[in-house]
């Protein structure tokens, strides 16, 4: 029997949550655990004190009234999570308890004292306290968002629906609410859309889908999100999603790819005809410019009067004039059919591209006394003639931008490509280069760096480039430094994917 005493005071003695007895109508303390003179703070020396002397600030809490009424009534009082305030070490703490005042009996049955237990509950209380904040945070978001929100059982097929869904959807908050009631209102054309939806979300617990649903005298769009909740053993149990109406920006998208499409097909059709008109006009001006030249030589060659020195060179510079005029016909014609026609792609030795440019030009080669040096370069598919009007537009801005008093050299080399699939092709020149500040604006069409007097040309030389190496699916970027010179870096793919351009 004593074994049995001191084991049972020794597990008291140790158990986690407080426990103590008091004894008579005074509730003298007759015995405390560690664990409640810890709770108490009030040191260690409380045994044959009383109850309210020990913990004084628990009558303004009714503490004390409860477990006197539970001595005298004989009726066991048990709180849930209630705030209890200590002073604990001189500091009031706030604290939150689960606990008990249990009547003790003698022999004859009667009341002799109170065994009072209980459990520290502030974190569980402060952490329910912190997600009914969320939830309620969450809550207000979603409200204020227009979404509503809803939760299936799976094994009882009850649905719990927030306010906002049963507006979106129009479904009364009395009734219960059944699946067959929510399909219904589906538009009988958006079911496949849905089912395709759920047979998705047993694959990946998500289920999205858009779909129109009867409201009023017509039908809403509607868009759904929600998750496949699994229990324990990994089997679907609960849908949980949001419901939003999306009517509103389905109209807008559908207007906006309205007004996309049809200025897409203006647009198109704008571009076609002035396409055409530089065609028509570039044509047609071909002749007068050609008649100007024919009959400013004449006036140079065969008058029968001398002309004046003055003369001369106004007739020098309508000639200078005429040619200025024919190479931007020229290049008019050019920019506006590159595109007009496709292109039979076909395998191209870009050495052989090089030196057949170097036979083009070379009598400006042999004039400007120019170094032009091929390194060894790839084979490509591409189509042949616009790569070999790319590299010659190249060469030739290079021979055309060279300095006056050094014959121009130019570097044509290939280099290790660091995108997969494609060459790098590196052309260099020693001219009068470029400033970095412009690099953006040479691919554009017309534009000149360099007075059309100090140097010919149309503008359209390198805009050519750029329309030529984006057909292939490749790119051009220029560098340089002014007075060193400049250079192109073209990166072309090895392969096309198709059999024209």
């Amino acid at each position: 029997m004593e074994n049995k005493i001191l084991l049972l005071t020794d597990m008291v003695n140790h158990a986690p949550y407080p426990m103590a007895v008091y004894i008579g109508d005074e509730l003298i303390i007759e015995y405390a655990n560690p664990a409640m003179i810890r709770a108490w703070g009030k040191g260690e020396d409380v045994i044959g004190k009383k109850y309210l002397d020990v913990v004084p600030e628990i009558q303004k809490q009714n503490i004390y009234d409860q477990a006197l009424n539970a001595y005298k009534t004989a009726i066991p009082f048990h709180a849930k999570d209630k705030r209890v305030d200590l002073v604990n070490d001189g500091v009031m703490t706030e604290y939150y308890f689960n606990y008990s005042f249990i009547p003790l009996y003698d022999k004859q049955g009667r009341v002799y004292g109170l065994m009072n237990t209980g459990l520290d509950v502030t974190d569980l209380h402060q952490a329910h306290h912190q997600l009914r904040l969320s939830n309620e945070r969450l809550r207000m978001a979603v409200d204020a968002s227009g979404m509503g929100t809803y939760e299936i059982n799976l094994d009882t097929k009850s649905i719990k629906t927030s306010e906002n869904f049963n507006k979106i959807w129009e479904v009364g908050e009395q009734d219960p609410l059944t699946n067959e009631m929510l399909t219904a209102k589906m538009h009988p054309d958006d079911l496949i859309i849905r089912e395709h939806a759920f047979a998705e979300g047993e694959k990946t617990g998500l289920i999205n889908y858009e779909i129109r649903i009867k409201n009023g005298t017509g039908y809403r769009w509607i868009k759904v999100n929600a998750k496949i909740i699994t229990d324990d053993f990994n089997k679907p149990s609960t849908i949980i999603g949001i419901t939003q109406d999306i009517h509103q920006q389905k109209e807008f998208a559908e207007e906006l790819q309205k007004q996309v499409t049809a200025s897409t097909r203006e647009l198109t059709r704008s571009n076609e005809d002035l396409l055409h008109f530089a065609h028509v006009v570039s044509h047609d001006l071909k002749e007068p410019v050609r008649k100007v030249k024919i009959f400013n030589g004449f006036l140079l060659d065969h008058t029968d009067v001398p002309l004046s020195e003055k003369q001369q060179k106004y007739a020098h510079k309508i000639h200078q004039s005429a040619d200025r005029m024919q190479n931007i016909i020229e290049g008019i014609l050019q920019y506006s059919t590159l595109n007009s026609s496709s292109q039979t792609v076909s395998r191209i030795s870009l050495y052989d591209v090089m030196s057949r440019i170097k036979m083009d030009l070379e009598l400006i080669i042999e004039e400007k006394k120019a170094e032009i040096n091929i390194g060894p370069l790839p084979e490509i598919e591409g189509a042949p003639i616009l790569i070999h009007q790319l590299f010659y537009n190249l060469v030739q801005n290079s021979l055309k931008f060279s300095k006056a008093n050094l014959p121009p050299q130019i570097d044509i080399t290939s280099v290790e490509s660091d995108k997969e699939g494609f060459v790098k092709i590196l052309v260099r020149d020693n001219g009068i280069g470029l400033d970095p500040k412009y690099v953006g604006k040479i691919f554009n069409a017309f534009e000149r760096l360099h007075s059309k007097d100090s140097y010919e040309g149309n503008g359209l030389g390198l805009s050519l480039c750029r329309k030529i190496v984006i057909r292939h699916q490749g790119s051009i970027n220029a560098g340089g430094e002014p007075g060193v010179g400049a250079d192109f870096t073209i990166m072309l793919p090895i392969n096309q994917p198709g059999a024209t351009l």
